[in-house]
């Protein structure tokens, strides 16, 4: 069938003018989702999940308290928790019963010093050094050694420098945007510690490296906040 040029310059038009609609539409919808992430902390707690810690997961030197929201190293005392595949037994860790999904937001009590805090696959491996928190690709760890904060992934460590350290922070995930943010919370002020851009390809679970004589505690609800 023969179109006139008149004809086809007519459907480029058209179809270049389409283009440019769907790039506005494109970038309008990405600068909405930009302009959603919370800023508040009353914002992030409308997103606010609560865990519990899973028993099947938890190194013998850890212990479980408070319905599981309570993890405290307890060495050289060992609990007696039955064998199983999806324990840790290289590193004094634990992953949380129930993954992330959306866009997640919890709190923890206890960080620094002797807690590090991380998100990581179910796939993470148990038994060897690979799978401490941070140590591959499959997890991501805030630790607090002293006055600064360390990210780790994939064994590379990164030095956050701040102001002050809390020992309450709170983790925002968006799963599908590939975002991990900390912040340290003081009262109802939330400050940005480190903020992590990937792509998630699996459920993340939260966990925690407790180290001798130290423990942390999931916050469960808003009202404990």
């Amino acid at each position: 069938m023969f179109i006139s040029w008149k004809t086809s310059v007519i459907l480029i038009s058209v179809t270049v003018v389409l283009v440019v609609i769907a790039g506005i539409l494109i970038t309008v919808f990405a600068l909405k989702n930009r302009a959603t992430v919370p800023k508040t902390r009353s914002e992030f707690l409308q997103y606010f999940q609560p865990f519990t810690l899973d028993p099947n997961t938890v190194d013998k030197r850890l212990r479980l308290s408070e319905e599981n929201r309570v993890v405290t190293n307890t060495y050289p005392e060992l609990q007696t928790y039955p064998d199983h595949p999806d324990r840790f037994d290289y590193y004094e860790q634990v992953l949380s019963r129930e993954s992330m999904s959306g866009r997640s937001y919890w709190e923890i009590e206890g960080i620094c010093g002797g807690v590090s805090i991380a998100v990581s696959y179910k796939t993470i491996r148990r038994k060897v050094y690979e799978c401490g928190f941070g140590r591959s690709d499959q997890s991501w760890s805030l630790e607090c050694p002293s006055s600064n904060y360390l990210t780790r992934h994939n064994d590379i460590l990164t030095d956050v420098r701040v102001k002050s350290i809390s020992r309450r922070v709170g983790v925002y995930v968006d799963h599908s945007a590939g975002t991990l943010s900390f912040y340290s919370i003081s009262g109802d002020t939330m400050s940005l510690i480190h903020t992590v851009q990937t792509t998630f390809t699996q459920p993340l679970y939260p966990g925690f490296w407790v180290g001798t004589g130290s423990s942390a505690k999931l916050l469960m609800n808003e009202n404990s906040l």
